[in-house]
């Protein structure tokens, strides 16, 4: 895609942030997100399916955690690693626009992309997949930032309600589910990431066998801390999973960092 059209394109995606309507658009319970559809003009949505790699694809790094995380995800670990026809959509979702827009929404100043895509990318779940209720890591290695914002822009035409996938967000205990989302195409979810923003899709996938519940995930960082509110552990964590009693993978509340 040319600059100055890509360019349009970035302003008038983030305006649909920026004029995020309170209570239709823009929430705060149980913690700050936004739901926004129709993000990209349909012919850009249209070319991330198009681009969007089969579940049997070898781009996949496959996790099967069989009590709390069973997906598929990319391993990418710079712009360069980006197909064809989805690069366009990840420099709109990182560009300054973007990110001016929701540290605007979020009151979350400073924001900063991740050009490491630690963790970021495109997202498959097939039938049975799931994803246990947790909270996300807290910080980047690479960069010694902060983790602050997820966004997730879904790639579902014809999802239908009985497939499940829809995104939980629970209360400060991670044990009441308090909303659920579904992933519907071209809807991007925006959220506040901290130590109590519970979420998760818990209970299997029902999708049709050869389909799969299609996802870009990203997220974004400050060289400020979280507010101390938001704050349960002080150190560096990564994903902490209700099935787990909130530890990691390994059992712990903490990690080694860089």
């Amino acid at each position: 895609m040319e600059q100055e059209q890509l360019k349009e394109l970035a302003i008038q995606a983030t305006q649909k942030i920026a004029h995020a309507i309170q209570g239709e658009q823009f929430f705060t319970e149980p913690f700050k997100h936004a739901v926004i559809d129709d993000f990209f003009p349909s012919a850009l949505a249209n070319e991330l399916l198009n681009q969007f790699p089969a579940p049997e694809s070898p781009v996949w790094e496959r996790t099967h955690d069989e009590d709390i995380e069973i997906k598929l995800r990319t391993k990418w670990e710079s712009e360069f690693d980006i197909p064809e026809g989805i690069i366009d959509a990840i420099r709109i979702m990182n560009s300054s626009y973007m990110l001016k827009a929701m540290a605007a929404l979020f009151s979350i100043p400073k924001l900063m992309p991740d050009p490491y895509f630690s963790g970021g990318g495109l997202n498959a779940t097939v039938r049975n997949g799931l994803l246990d209720v947790h909270v996300d890591g807290n910080y980047h290695d690479a960069s010694g930032l902060n983790r602050r914002i997820n966004a997730i822009l879904y790639l579902n035409p014809g999802w239908q309600e009985g497939w499940g996938g829809e995104i939980g967000f629970y209360d400060a205990t991670g044990e009441n589910l308090v909303k659920k989302i579904p992933p519907f195409h071209n809807r991007l979810v925006i959220f506040d990431t901290n130590d109590f923003s519970f979420h998760g899709l818990p209970d299997p996938l029902n999708f049709p066998e050869n389909r799969a519940r299609q996802s870009i995930i990203l997220y974004y960082y400050t060289k400020e801390s979280r507010p101390s509110d938001q704050i349960s552990i002080n150190d560096p964590h990564s994903a902490l999973w209700k099935k787990r009693n909130f530890t990691d993978k390994r059992g712990n509340k903490t990690r080694d960092f860089q």
